[in-house]
Order: C-alpha cells, then sequence, then structure tokens
C-alpha cells in the first residue's frame, strides 16, 4: 500500500471515528443510571438565556457528554487497566487497591463538615433528648483509609484530630470507641461497609459499654448471589465477587420491626434486596428514615434511640438482642423537627453512630 493511500485510510477511519460516535451520541437514548457506579447520570440541562449567560447549560453540559458518551464503561475500564497496569500508577479516581481491598481515599479533614455535623446532633440533643434521655453516647467507625493509607503510602484523616473535633462539641454524649475493635478484614473488600459475620464482638463492646449482655451466639447464612460493592464499577477493575453473609438467631423470630415509611412491618433481612443494584440493602431494607425494632424477649427492659447512617442497618439486628425497643432515626433522610411525633425518649438511651465518611461530608445531614 503506497504512502498516499495510507494516509487516505487513516483520514477516513478518522471520520468514522469521529462522526461515528457523535452520530451513536446524538441518536441513542440518554441512560439515566450508572448501575456499576450506583449513581444517577447527568441529563440534557436546560437551555436558556440566563443559563448560556451564566455558563451554567456549557458546565452541565460538559457534564452530560461525559455520562452519555456511547460505551462510556468500556472506555472507563480501559482507563482503569491503562493507569494501574500500564502508567503504574497508584490509584485510579482516588481508588486504590491494598491487601485486597479497593479503598477510596478520604482527605483532606473537612473541619466545617464536622461543624455542620455536630451543630446538628446538638439540635438533636436540645430538640428531642435533653432532660428525657438516660445517657447519651457518640461513636464512630473509621473508613477502611483507618487501616491502610499508612502502609500503602497514601495521605488520610488525622483520627485523633478527627473524634476530637467532633466529641468537644458534644460535651453531653459519652464517646465509645470503636477503631480498636475494628481491622480492615472485618469490611467487604470491593465495598465501604462492614460485613455483619465479623461485627459480633464489635456489638458485645457497644452492648457493655452502654450496660447491656448480649449472648453472642448466631447461626451464619450465606446469601446466594455474588456481592460486588460500590468500589468495583467507581474501580472500573474486574474486582472479583465477594460472598455476603447475614446473621440469624432464635430471638430474632419474635421481634417486629416496622418501617414508619409505609407503616408496615418488615424482616431484618429483606432477601429481595439482594437482586438489586445493592445487595447491602438486604439489611433492614437499605435507606429507610425511621425503623423500630420490638424484642419481647430481650435480656433487658432498656430502649435505645439510634440517629445513624447505613452501617447502622447491619449492626443494630444484633444490639436488639439486649434491648425491648430500637429506634432507628436517620437524619439525612426526615427532619429532627418532624421526629418529635414519633419518638418516645423518656427513660431511653441514645447513641449518634455514624462514619468517619459521612462525617466529613456531612452535607446531608438535616
Amino acid at each position: 500500500m503506497s504512502e498516499k493511500m495510507k494516509n487516505r485510510v487513516i483520514v477516513v477511519v478518522s471520520i468514522v471515528l469521529v462522526y461515528g460516535f457523535l452520530l451513536w451520541g446524538i441518536f441513542q437514548k440518554d441512560g439515566s443510571l450508572s448501575v456499576s457506579e450506583r449513581r444517577k447520570l447527568t441529563q440534557f440541562p436546560k437551555l436558556s438565556v440566563e443559563t448560556v449567560l451564566s455558563g451554567e447549560f456549557m458546565e452541565k453540559f460538559d457534564k452530560y457528554t461525559l455520562d452519555q458518551f456511547p460505551l462510556r464503561d468500556l472506555f472507563r475500564r480501559v482507563k482503569a487497566y491503562t493507569s494501574f497496569y500500564v502508567l503504574r500508577q497508584k490509584d485510579n479516581h482516588d481508588i486504590y487497591l491494598q491487601d485486597g481491598h479497593a479503598i477510596k481515599m478520604e482527605y483532606p479533614l473537612n473541619e466545617k463538615s464536622i461543624e455542620h455535623a455536630a451543630d446538628r446532633f446538638s439540635y438533636v440533643y436540645d430538640k428531642l433528648l435533653a432532660g428525657k434521655v438516660n445517657n447519651v453516647y457518640v461513636s464512630l467507625i473509621p473508613d477502611k483509609n483507618y487501616f491502610a493509607a499508612a502502609d500503602a503510602g497514601y495521605l488520610s484523616l488525622n483520627y485523633d484530630d478527627f473524634v476530637g473535633k467532633l466529641t468537644d462539641r458534644m460535651p453531653y454524649a459519652e464517646y465509645l470507641d470503636l477503631f480498636p475493635v475494628l481491622s480492615l478484614e472485618d469490611y467487604y473488600a470491593t465495598d465501604t461497609h462492614w460485613r455483619q459475620e465479623k461485627l459480633r464482638q464489635t456489638a458485645v463492646f457497644l452492648a457493655q459499654e452502654m450496660g447491656v449482655t448480649l449472648s453472642d451466639s448466631y447461626t451464619v447464612k450465606k446469601a446466594e448471589v455474588p456481592f460486588y460493592g460500590v468500589y468495583y464499577g467507581q474501580s472500573a477493575l474486574p474486582l472479583p465477587a465477594e460472598d455476603i453473609f447475614y446473621l440469624e438467631a432464635d430471638w430474632m423470630q419474635d421481634c417486629i420491626v416496622t418501617d414508619y415509611e409505609t407503616d408496615r412491618q418488615m424482616p431484618f433481612y429483606t432477601l429481595e434486596k439482594l437482586q438489586g443494584n445493592d445487595p447491602y440493602e438486604l439489611f433492614l431494607g437499605g435507606p429507610k428514615s425511621l425503623i423500630s425494632i420490638e424484642n419481647p424477649n430481650a435480656t433487658t427492659d432498656k430502649e435505645l434511640i439510634v440517629f445513624r447512617d447505613s452501617f447502622g442497618s447491619s449492626l443494630m439486628p444484633l444490639l436488639a438482642e439486649g434491648y425491648r425497643k430500637i429506634t432507628l432515626a436517620d437524619i439525612r433522610y426526615i427532619q429532627p423537627d418532624i421526629l418529635a411525633g414519633f419518638l418516645q425518649c423518656e427513660g431511653a438511651d441514645a447513641l449518634f453512630l455514624y462514619s468517619t465518611s459521612v462525617i466529613n461530608h456531612s452535607e446531608t445531614i438535616k
């Protein structure tokens, strides 16, 4: 083939690729959800004189074209492979691999976010708890960086400073330190969350600190689906699937779990969720604003009110053995003022249980 013919072929192929992808992007139906990344995809922005002049349209249009590009997941995977295995970069989209775990960097410490969380917790205390509850506790769940970042050579939060900044603004609450109780192996390798079958000693520790005794006797059940955590999609790497387990006990059979969003009873474990985008929603049905667990066979008559994020969904079924009633409130989804009509605080204990990642990005806490 002559040099002239080669140049023509290159030009034709380039035109086909450029305009082919352009036409493909124009005529394909826009996706609404990235299953692998578990997030909504950007839609075509509103076009108006105001949005054009302000620059808002072009800013959102740029995000829209990136989210709706044809074969987006394939190109994401190629980029991830290139970053990790060709360019030998240590992370991709701030996710790195260490000891078989995919871990997202959590840095820097967001002091304003910690202050916002503490202020909202103080509002909850003043509005709902002060003068009514017996004891108030606060406990933080470390993200996986706490266990891996230093050995891997990555930046991470100053966790002592993090804890101090939060607890100093919560003088009404006793701090229960979970950091020494946990290890990296207690978390899913491809996800941010901890594994319920690894939490028995964590539950026993918290219960003892709050004056409750647990038996720590459970049957381990294996879900019949492979588990791919949120970092599987975000890293765009072919990470191996994991097993997801849940714990059962005889005393759980008599418990009454109520979802106040629907005003219906529900099981501890919603097995249908295993077929969804996030199998971790197996635990207490996933994101719920207000749930109660009543145990007629509890080892005490105590009641506990827990303000929590998604980590609490897998821990609370274990703590329920020791409490006549546990009420779980997620103030990312419900205004604290609304809770006043639902919570019975007199004589109960209260626990603020949150992951460091949520506290460091607390804009969702109402």
